[in-house]
């Protein structure tokens, strides 16, 4: 409260005992401590005699808790594995090592050691986490990925200088001394203990801060921070930052693991041996079938123990706390955060551009580097200009400037004059070339020469073939500027990919090029009065390089002549570079800093250059620090890679000697985990000659190139102090000062001055470039000659990034100097230094905040042991999802981690992440080793991986989903709110506003029957509507010989028939047979179990013709009776049957030893077999007293799993029949094809009814006959030009699938479905659009019609609602809003619109239903539009159930209910279905308003979830289209969680593919937060006869775990 300014003693008492409450509360809370540490304890195999110097500020490390633990068992491991041959080196470290403290990460996480794992492991099938090949399980190349993949330069906002001409220049010099000094020694430099410049610039380099801190530091010239108290408190300054930091402790060695792979289709070149490979282990598992719950309490059920750990862990509250209410009218989909009163924001006044030195002006520089590489050709032939090492770290070859020059000129002359035909000139100096080169021969002998004339004589455009080959957008990128001409070794060469005729294989997106080789031997001397032309250094391009951006796109960078040796001198005045100096490098010598340094400022200065290449690291991490020793080097150009691992294997070679350093430059000194690595290494080699002030660590960027960098100090004089950052104030984008000893602070090192010659300010990194404030983090943009100045071809975004003008807090430019973004994010410390704490590359923006992605790289090597991931193989980025960006982090898992290993790592990581950087994780995967794409040099390709992400490519073998603690921003949970309005008031105000009552009717039913048929019943035609068996009578006795039905087989051949006399004579057998072998009385209840066929219809009728009552039930599967002969049994039990009529081969089943397993057969009722049936007649045929009488019992199981039996009356048969009838215009010489099971609904009605009642021909297909001809539906229609047919959506996607592709071989065979004038779809659900719209599309070419394909509904109430029939308007389809479908409001939408729904009619109403929309709570009529359940009023619905178990209270309501309002009389039947009726413009037969009945789902299997109705069939259409592996899905809740079951048609690989896919899917379309994952076979999601879900079966056998899942991912 003291630093905020308030007077803790003018508190009240209670207000201080509360503050003192609360800083108890936090100081137990566990913290960790940030410190960039990047070496941990050394294994016993390391231990130092005797401990290290301390480093330069002082600090000691003879703090207890740094001492090396006891060797456990991953040290061990690793002590062992340090032994192996070519191992020496340790591990193989990436750009990363603990930026955390060990010991802090443990003892934050060190409260959780004692508790049991409140989170459930995920569920893998054996076979899913099997290791990939041997090949593909060695361990990866954990090399840099801190490679920058290209430096780009932007042209220079100032003209060239007054240079003179290059030919007198070196003409000069020749004649002059050749062993003049470099501009170096006369430059002005700022080194560790000078003084300033005695220039002054324009812009004052001192750090003045516009308020007064507490504590004022006066910086004098040696940057030793003074303390000095005021009286007054203030607000911190950056002053404060600046403390020395502790030396993190040692840790063990890196793994020097085998090289990298090649990549795909990379370049075949000759390798050396790779080290030994760790071979892959099989890993066990461990599935215990008693688990325990959070309670203690053993289940026999993991998956219920599962469940309930996953709502243990969803009990905590989460942050920021969600509001309790949802206002429906809210437009806004998120919750908006609020702003929190206690976030940093900047306090410091706006900051004052920083000015470097001048840049001087000497005499002895050379108009170009051309001309400089000239002169020392001419003057110093034999001085070395490049040593390359072979692969053992040995000498290979020491190129002279001589030879440089003579080489650079052969090739020019080459390709200027020896390319064409008959020598003609094809190249001209203005051109633009490619190399090409494998990074594993950077430095050969053949490779360096004509590489130095390119970037110098012409438009060169870098690229090396390892990292791009095949890649289209590094083709379009050379499409772009021009290129033609691509060069290479004649090894390189040799390893492209080739066509069978012997050419270069043309890559996919490459132009044409023409391809050159540019070893000595095909080169041709010039003439001795041959010259290559020299050319003032201009504002003309130099070279073009590539730059991958961080969306993964490729962007050709520019840099002028002029800019390329402006930054020459630059760095020589910086660096002080001398002639005849050695220099160390270690990194690519075609970009970045390796270029710089190590090619252009060499050549300039005449530097001896020692290249040290990455093979040669890899095998041989101490190589450098050897070259240094032998060759007294006086430069060194690293990355802390390069530190560490010399640091880890020093120990093999004591006698080396880093005394003749005066600089090491620090190439990626900029990132904050660098400090560490450079005081590690200071305190290891310290006592090997290396003084601190050499380190200089610097800063550098693709389009602004060197930014900063420190000079070398004076020895003696102490190192700039460091700054020490709270990482809260960084996340916000401000600067608070921290201590060492806080929870979470991050040290950073500064990467010293503005270069010579340039101008830098810090801007805001996002919206308009607003100069910041002092105590603010931007992006630092820079002004100098010396920079990149245009992305080749592309002005907008080179407007954007290299013309930018900074301005002020009121929008008013500072000036008319063009800045240059260089992407890197800092801030300006005292005495003009930089600090840098990141890259925009690597910036994460999470709900506003900001988080580095090497923080949480940092963090998560921290979290101890790590022996499940491979150090340096782990990459973080973010996706959008859900309108926010979530952090996703990806590792390489061990061959040899076991499940429970890495599940509990993966934990622990979640936790420490959670704790330091307050923000949680979306998905934490675990891939096997090798798997992650690379960049050329062996490091993660960040963008790459990401797509493999989002593209479901990424083949994870552990995945962990966090979505419940990082999405935040949901909408805002729904609260019914009490109806304080009646039924009443709301149709009034419907009627108020101008809207009708949402009701429809089809058209009246009346007793129209056929005038013929009249006619011919003149004694008894009205008997006829009312009893469907004097209706077969009357038949077989006015028309025995016509054909009602005909069955066809698989073949499609017609295995049986029946004519009206057949089909009546075998229904008076049965009947006989009933009385006489089952003693069945008048009213009992009789099961018909037979496959479809002629003999269910002959035995329906042959029990109404006994007085019985048939019940049709499936027959159980021959193979599968242990799942459907329970099923048999339960309606055999339920319909309390008397009797079961089935054939001879299903009786035998039933009795067999097969069905006694399953149940026991000695409880069956009568069975009798209707093969052999009695010759004799009945001596009466019953005759039901009355229409209102039991005709028959349909029993379903629905959706919802609830088995129900409806009492269908014989009046409600006639009347559904003569509807049926009406609307489909059905009559005797009518012909029709059904392909639907015959036991149940509508399937049962046109199978066995229909024909009796109206003579049409019914063409029977049993669906289970497709499986073996899937066009056996088809070929039937076209076959007996069937005009109307009727089919499920099962049959309908089975065509669509297994034959929408072979329609030209259909077509071929004759097959021709125009004769099909209405192909109509039973099912009791939404109609689905996109099936039948498939169906249409496929089946076009074969003459099927768009307008044939409609759908019928109808539920358990009423059998039959809406078919589409033969005449009327075609069926309409709207598009409604889902988010107003939740809120059970319809809002109308245009098609395309977001979060649009389409939906289709149902079909025309049937003639006699009536409908109305009811409000189901209130049981009021509702409005036009207006989402409620469907109310039923007609003749033919059904008059009750039989039986529910548990439900038989149910009947009044559902069959029997009134409106509460409106029409309180008429009794209506509840569907159970939501629905709205809308009145289209289209007009019926009658000239009247079409009203059309939409269905939306059933209200029994919506889902509840955050207050608002979801329907299943919505999110499993999402979940379908997340990934093209999913073949079906199916969802359901259980405890308020959402469990998806995805059904995986691929490789079992791409399971853990999927929870991620269906995750984001599930939160982006619909809001909801996926719980539960399940990836399973295809088949196993239950579908019933319809095509419909069993969705509460599969809940029940999820819950039952029956599933045998692939994979269970329970989202935390």
């Amino acid at each position: 409260m003291a630093d905020r300014g308030v007077d803790m003693l003018a508190l009240p008492k209670e207000v201080k005992d509360q503050l003192a409450e609360l800083d108890l509360e936090l100081s137990e809370v566990i913290y960790f401590i940030i410190l960039y540490s990047p070496v941990e304890a050394p294994p016993p195999a390391y231990d130092a005699q005797a401990p290290g110097p301390s480093n330069a500020s002082g600090s000691t490390h003879a703090n207890a808790h740094t001492q090396a633990p006891p060797p456990s068992s991953s040290s061990r491991y690793r002590d062992r594995r340090s032994r192996r041959p070519h191992r020496s080196g340790g591990t193989r470290d990436d750009r990363y090592r603990s930026d955390i403290h060990t010991e802090a990460v443990q003892a934050a996480l060190a409260k959780h050691k004692e508790e049991k794992m409140a989170l459930p492991m995920p569920t893998k099938r054996r076979s899913t986490y099997v290791q990939s090949p041997i090949n593909n399980c060695t361990p990866p190349d954990s090399s840099s990925s801190s490679e920058d993949e290209g430096a780009v330069l932007r042209q220079s906002s100032v003209g060239p200088p007054s240079l003179q001409s290059p030919d007198s220049w070196i003409n000069r010099s020749v004649q002059g001394s050749s062993t003049s000094s470099s501009a170096s020694s006369s430059s002005s430099t700022l080194s560790h203990g000078e003084s300033k410049p005695q220039y002054q610039p324009q812009y004052q380099p001192q750090y003045q801060p516009q308020y007064q801190p507490q504590y004022q530091p006066q910086y004098q010239p040696q940057y030793q921070p003074q303390l000095q108290p005021q009286s007054q408190p203030q607000h911190p300054a950056i002053a404060d930052m600046l403390a020395q930091a502790r030396i993190g402790k040692i840790g063990p060695p890196p793994d020097v693991l085998a090289a990298a792979p090649q990549a795909r289709g990379s370049s075949q070149v000759d390798r050396p041996n790779n080290p030994p490979v760790v071979r892959g282990m099989s890993r066990g598992q461990s599935r215990s079938s008693m688990m325990e719950t959070a309670d203690g309490v053993p289940v026999n059920s993991r998956v219920s123990t599962k469940i309930q750990q996953l709502l243990n862990t969803l009990k905590r509250p989460k942050r920021p706390p969600l509001s309790e209410f949802f206002v429906d009218d809210q437009e806004e989909i998120v919750e908006v955060p609020q702003p929190d009163p206690n976030t940093p924001r900047p306090e410091g006044r706006q900051i004052i551009p920083v000015k470097g030195e001048p840049l001087g002006v000497v005499s002895n520089w050379p108009p170009a580097l051309q001309a400089a590489l000239a002169r020392w050709g001419a003057t110093q032939g034999k001085s070395p200009a490049l040593t390359a090492l072979d692969i053992t770290g040995k000498s290979l070859y020491t190129l002279t400037y001589g030879k440089l020059w003579s080489r650079s000129v052969k090739l020019a002359y080459t390709l200027l004059n020896k390319l064409g035909p008959k020598n003609e000139q094809v190249l001209k100096p203005a051109d633009r070339v490619r190399h090409i080169d494998s990074h594993y021969f950077y430095f050969s002998r053949n490779d360096i020469a004509p590489y130095i004339f390119f970037y110098i004589c012409f438009k060169l455009l870098r690229i090396p073939i390892s990292c791009c080959q095949g890649s289209s957008q590094v083709g379009f990128l050379l499409g772009s500027c021009g290129v033609t001409l691509a060069l290479t070794s004649e090894i390189c060469l040799k390893g492209l990919p080739k066509t069978p005729t012997g050419e270069i294989l043309q890559f996919k997106g490459w132009p044409q090029l023409k391809w050159v080789v540019t070893d000595s031997k095909y080169l041709t001397k010039p003439g001795k009065d041959w010259q290559p032309h020299i050319p003032t250094a201009n504002t003309d391009p130099a070279y073009i390089e590539y730059k991958a951006s961080k969306e993964g796109t490729v962007m050709g960078v520019a840099v002028s002549k002029v800019a390329m040796l402006t930054h020459c001198q630059a760095l020589t005045q910086a660096c002080n570079y001398c002639e005849g100096e050695t220099l160390v490098n270690v990194l690519d010598f075609k970009k970045d800093m390796g270029l710089w340094h190590g090619v252009l400022t060499s050549v300039m200065n005449r530097i001896h250059t020692i290249s040290v290449p990455y093979a040669v690291m890899k095998a041989c991490p101490l190589s450098w620090v050897q070259r240094v020793h032998i060759h007294k080097a006086r430069v060194a150009l690293v990355k802390c890679r390069d530190l560490h691992w010399a640091m880890m294997a020093h120990r093999e070679q004591r006698d080396t000697s880093l005394a003749s350093l005066r600089m090491l430059i620090v190439a990626d000194g900029a990132n904050p985990w660098s400090v560490s690595s450079c005081d590690a290494f200071l305190n290891v080699f310290q006592i090997h000659g290396l003084k601190p002030e050499v380190i200089c660590p610097c800063a550098t960027s693709p389009e602004a190139m060197t930014v900063a960098i420190r000079r070398p100090g004076v020895p003696g004089t102490p190192l700039p102090a460091r700054a020490i950052l709270s990482m809260g104030g960084l996340s916000h984008g401000v600067i608070r000062v921290n201590t060492e000893d806080k929870n979470s602070a991050l040290t950073v090192q500064d990467v010293g001055h503005v270069m010579p010659g340039a101008l830098m300010c810090i801007v805001k990194p996002e919206g308009p470039p607003q100069l910041c404030k002092t105590d603010e983090i931007g992006e630092i943009v820079v002004n100098s000659r010396a920079g990149g100045n245009m992305y080749y071809g592309l002005p907008g975004v080179t407007k954007n990034t290299f013309e930018v003008i900074p301005v002020n807090a009121l929008g008013a430019p500072i000036g008319e100097i063009p800045f240059v973004r260089s992407g890197l994010l800092g801030f300006v410390g005292p005495g003009s230094l930089i600090f840098v704490v990141g890259k925009n590359e690597g910036l994460l923006m999470v709900s506003g905040r900001r988080h580095n992605a090497d923080d949480l790289v940092a963090t998560a090597l921290a979290v101890e042991p790590v022996k499940t991931v491979y150090r340096g193989r782990i990459a973080v980025f973010s996706v959008t999802v859900f309108y926010d960006e979530r952090i996703v982090v990806v590792a390489e898992q061990r061959p040899d981690a076991s499940e429970e290993d890495s599940f509990q790592w993966m934990s622990r990581v979640l936790q420490a992440i959670d704790s330091i950087h307050q923000v949680g994780l979306y998905c934490l995967a675990l891939v096997p080793a090798n798997t992650l794409p690379k960049t050329h040099l062996g490091g993660i390709h960040i963008f790459e991986t990401k797509q493999h992400f989002l593209d479901g490519n990424l083949h994870p073998c552990n995945i962990l989903m966090c979505p419940h603690t990082c999405v935040t921003n949901l909408p805002k949970p729904r609260q019914k709110q009490p109806v304080g309005v009646g039924p009443a008031s709301i149709m009034v105000g419907n009627l108020v506003a101008g809207k009708r009552i949402a009701q429809a009717a089809g058209r009246d039913l009346g007793m129209i029957e056929d005038q013929d048929l009249i006619r011919k019943l003149r004694m008894w035609p009205t008997m006829m509507h009312q009893f469907l068996s004097e209706a077969l009578q009357w038949r077989a006795q006015t028309d025995p010989d016509h054909c009602l039905y005909v069955l066809l087989n698989a073949k499609g051949v017609a295995v049986s028939t029946a004519t009206c006399v057949q089909l009546h004579k075998r229904a008076e057998k049965i009947a006989a047979a009933l009385t006489e072998k089952g003693s069945i009385n008048t009213g009992d209840n009789v099961v018909l179990l037979y496959p479809p066929g002629i003999d269910l219809i002959t035995s329906f009728y042959g029990c109404l013709y006994a007085g019985c009552v048939p019940v049709t039930v499936r027959p159980p599967h021959p193979q599968n009776l242990a799942a459907t002969l329970p099923t048999v049994r339960m309606i055999i039990d339920v319909s309390k049957a008397a009797c079961i009529l089935t054939t001879q081969n299903l009786m035998r089943i039933l009795r067999s030893k097969e069905a006694a397993a399953t149940l026991n057969i000695k409880t069956w009722p009568t069975i009798i077999e209707t093969d052999d049936l009695p010759r004799h007649r009945p001596p009466t045929i019953y005759k039901p007293p009355t229409a209102e009488m039991i005709a028959y019992l349909d029993f379903s199981v629905s959706t919802t799993g609830m088995l129900t039996g409806v009492k269908i009356s014989h009046a409600a048969v006639s009347a559904l029949c003569r509807s049926i009838k009406l609307q489909c215009e059905l009559y005797s010489s009518r012909q029709i094809a059904i392909c639907l099971d015959p036991y149940c609904g509508l399937g049962f009605v046109l199978w066995c009814l229909a024909s009796v009642y109206s003579g049409h021909q019914s063409i029977l297909i049993p669906p289970m006959e497709l499986e073996s001809c899937l066009p056996l539906w088809l070929s039937t229609l076209s076959q007996y030009r069937i005009r109307d047919t009727f089919c499920s959506y099962s049959v309908m996607e089975l065509c669509t699938k297994g034959i929408g592709t072979q329609t030209e071989i259909l077509k071929a065979r004759g097959l021709n479905l125009s004769c099909v004038r209405s192909c109509v779809v039973i099912a009791e659900e939404r109609p689905r659009l996109a099936l039948t719209m498939s169906f249409s599309k496929l089946f076009k070419d074969l003459g099927l019609s768009p307008r044939a394909v409609s759908t019928a509904f109808g539920s358990r109430v009423n059998l039959a609602i809406c078919m589409q029939g033969t005449t009327g308007p075609d069926p309409s389809t709207v598009y409604v809003d889902m988010k107003s479908l939740r809120h059970d409001r319809v809002r109308l939408v245009e098609r395309g619109a977001p979060q649009s729904l389409p939906l289709m009619e149902s079909g025309k109403i049937l003639p006699g239903v009536r409908v109305i929309i009811v409000n189901p709570e209130t049981r009021g009529p509702l409005g036009d539009s207006h989402l409620g359940e469907i109310w039923i009023n007609s003749p033919h619905s059904a008059s009750g159930y039989y039986t529910i178990y548990g439900e038989e209270s149910l009947q009044a309501d559902h069959f029997n209910t009134k409106l509460s309002f409106g029409d309180p009389t008429t009794l209506w039947a509840r569907t159970g279905n939501l629905g709205f009726v809308k009145r289209t413009e289209l007009l019926d037969a009658a000239g009247h308003r079409h009203d059309a009945l939409f269905v939306v789902g059933s209200l029994d299997e919506t889902l509840e979830l955050r207050g608002l109705r979801y329907h299943p069939i919505d999110i499993e259409t999402s979940v379908s289209r997340a990934h093209r592996s999913i073949a079906e899905s199916a969802v359901f809740t259980w405890t308020n969680l959402l469990v998806v079951v995805a059904e995986l048609c691929g490789s079992e690989q791409d399971a853990l593919d999927l929870v991620p896919l269906v995750t984001n899917v599930v939160l982006e379309e619909h809001h909801l937060i996926v719980g539960v994952v399940v990836i399973v076979d295809p088949g196993v999601i239950p579908i019933n006869s319809r095509g419909e879900k069993q969705r509460m079966h599969l809940r029940d056998s999820f819950l039952a775990d029956q599933l045998d899942p692939i994979y269970v991912a329970y989202n935390m």
